[in-house]
């Protein structure tokens, strides 16, 4: 049967199990999948999606929202009352307007294209802003309209060859300027008209290192999806790979960086499959691309630097539920700083995850407060703080639930959510 064909978990009251099984049908995973990426089994499942077993706790009702990638947690409990967006944030007040400048049919002849230079400048300014300032949404969201019509308007009116390829690529990175501002939020098939287009553009300059960002970016939207993507994200980061293999002997900074980028990527969606050893493998590979930077460096879009493999290498031992080896990661790459504050703020999200895997609650609390210090609106929008927070919300202890009721208010989610 089709993942299209079952029923509809909203036309009928359903119970959970049946509400369980229909999205898991939906996202290609089987009952044995589900069950292993929860750390239990397929009879497991099967319990609950038979109703033998009764609706999980809170944790485990979180954990199951998180692998299903649900954007909403009443998609899974049914409950309207506790409508809680985990995966997909707010909605931000700019997105209206980024969109109607992406949706808008710029032929070029109503406005002026600066020149390709100044819009290089310019995107360079946005990306310093995006990186140095909490609030990098509103930022971004505030130049971006202009932006993506400039640049339009740019690749329609150049004249030669060599300075239409230049122009696209522009395009394509305030493409992948717009990916960042809407990652997350509440239109995903605007994300992916984004992504696409980025990659066409990218396609179109003729460019490696622009052709590597657009790739990356599409890797991640397809991962982001979940586990029946994995292989579209793999497909994707394995051919920008192979394009990129050739130059790397010669290349610059940027383009050897985005080719350990992509590289870590390919291990970042083998630790998603639980692939410990090819997880662990590509991270070594992109630690050694990584060394062959200036210690300085720090790539304006993935930011793929020294400073960044720490936080990858957390991240891989949390995706592959490594508790002991995600806290221990965690302290080791606390010595070197990131200079991006929104990536700062995800790696905390990142160490959060650890400890609450390692069964220290008020350690993982701790750690996002500091993520929403470095840039509330990072925290704001991930859906595995949101789901800690939740869990903790729901805490025997009095100041824990306190302190996770506190963060919570903080993050626009409710007090209390409670469970059977």
């Amino acid at each position: 049967m089709s993942p299209r064909a079952v029923p509809d978990p909203y036309a009928d009251p359903l119970a959970f199990g049946q509400r369980l099984q229909i999205l898991r049908t939906r996202k290609g995973l089987t009952r044995d999948q589900l069950g292993g990426l929860m750390g239990r089994n397929g009879s497991w499942v099967k319990a609950l999606e038979t109703g033998r077993l009764k609706t999980p706790k809170l944790d485990a009702v979180l954990r199951l929202a998180e692998i299903l990638r649900l954007r909403d947690l009443s998609e899974l409990t049914g409950d309207q009352s506790v409508s809680v967006q985990l995966f997909a944030g707010p909605g931000h007040p700019r997105l209206g307007a980024v969109r109607a400048a992406v949706d808008a049919l710029t032929l070029g002849a109503d406005r002026e294209a600066p020149p390709t230079a100044h819009l290089t400048a310019r995107l360079a300014r946005a990306w310093a802003a995006r990186h140095s300032s909490p609030e990098h949404r509103e930022v971004v969201g505030a130049l971006l309209p202009e932006l993506i019509r400039d640049a339009q308007s740019a690749a329609r009116q150049v004249g030669t060859a060599t300075q239409r390829r230049s122009a696209q690529a522009v395009l394509s990175e305030v493409y992948s300027l717009a990916q960042f501002f809407l990652a997350y939020q509440s239109d995903a098939a605007l994300l992916w008209r984004v992504a696409e287009r980025g990659m066409v553009t990218a396609q179109e300059s003729e460019d490696p290192h622009t052709i590597g960002v657009a790739a990356w970016l599409s890797a991640q939207a397809h991962r982001d999806e979940g586990p029946a993507h994995f292989d579209a994200a793999d497909a994707v980061t394995n051919a920008a790979l192979d394009y990129l293999e050739p130059l790397l002997p010669d290349a610059g900074d940027d383009v050897l960086a985005i080719a350990g980028a992509l590289t870590f990527e390919a291990g970042y969606t083998a630790a998603c499959r639980s692939d410990a050893g090819t997880a662990w493998r590509y991270w070594d590979r992109a630690d050694a691309m990584a060394r062959r930077l200036p210690e300085a460096y720090f790539h304006p879009v993935t930011s793929f630097s020294r400073a960044i493999m720490g936080a990858h290498a957390v991240t891989v031992a949390v995706e592959l539920r490594q508790a002991g080896e995600a806290v221990r990661q965690a302290a080791a790459s606390d010595a070197v700083p990131i200079p991006s504050r929104p990536r700062r703020a995800r790696h905390r999200i990142e160490e959060a995850r650890g400890y609450q895997l390692d069964g220290q609650p008020d350690a993982a609390l701790a750690i996002l407060s500091r993520a929403h210090e470095a840039a509330p609106e990072t925290i704001k929008y991930n859906g595995y703080a949101k789901t800690i927070v939740m869990e903790e919300t729901e805490s025997r202890s009095p100041s824990r639930r306190r302190r996770a009721s506190e963060l919570a208010v903080k993050l626009g989610l409710p007090r209390s959510v409670r469970f059977g």
